[in-house]
């Protein structure tokens, strides 16, 4: 079955057909990682593979909450993993939760602009759930697959976030009013794609500018 993706090659923001969207997913991925001398494990690189390619359906994404089919609050999520009765169930809660905060903090980053909260603050509840789950996993009795995985997204969580920025943006034409957006996502988080993509855009941003609190 073919479906669509954007094409990331030229920055045209041409829709184009694909025939495989894993395949799709995978080729930016690795252009991406290339681009932004981030290095990854094979295994993490097909766990965003597949994360990508899962969360690309509505009904995986999204949830049925109390109002309705929509993404449930980052905190409710944390307050759910924390209550799970098995561990079984913890550890899906705190995935899930990582997951939802990289898929969003990597793709709709611009949106958050217009909300209270920003992407750092899914980049620490997400990187922390990661985290969580290695620990968990790397003290079971059981050693578990994933534990390496999680591990790896924990520890660099940012620069797979400013990776799945560079996929979603590849076809945006940035306005002022985006620029500003940009430096205040460097001022939060310190994001070397945001530092870069200010300077391609004529910005100059010094390490001191930064408040001392994100040093």
């Amino acid at each position: 079955m073919t479906t669509t993706g954007f094409d990331t090659s030229n920055g045209s923001g041409k829709v184009i057909a694909v025939n495989n969207l894993q395949e799709f997913f995978r080729d930016s991925i690795d252009q991406a990682l290339q681009s932004h001398k981030v290095e990854a494990d094979a295994h993490t690189k097909h766990y965003i593979v597949n994360l990508l390619t899962l969360f690309s359906r509505s009904d995986q994404f999204y949830e049925r909450t109390d109002d309705g089919v929509a993404i449930k609050p980052l905190a409710l999520m944390l307050d759910d993993a924390l209550a799970s009765e098995t561990q079984n169930e913890r550890d899906e809660r705190f995935q899930r939760l990582g997951d939802v905060a990289l898929f969003v903090a990597g793709f709709f980053a611009r949106s958050f602009a217009r909300k209270p909260i920003d992407v750092d603050y899914y980049i620490a509840m997400g990187g922390n759930a990661y985290g969580t789950l290695s620990n968990t996993m790397r003290s079971s009795s059981r050693p578990h697959v994933f534990c390496d995985i999680f591990d790896e997204l924990a520890r660099k969580f940012q620069p797979f976030v400013d990776v799945l920025n560079e996929i979603a943006e590849s076809a945006y034409v940035h306005s002022n009013k985006d620029i500003m957006r940009l430096y205040d996502v460097w001022l939060r988080t310190g994001s070397p794609r945001a530092a870069t993509k200010l300077r391609e855009l004529g910005v100059i941003v010094l390490p001191t500018s930064r408040p001392d609190r994100l040093q």
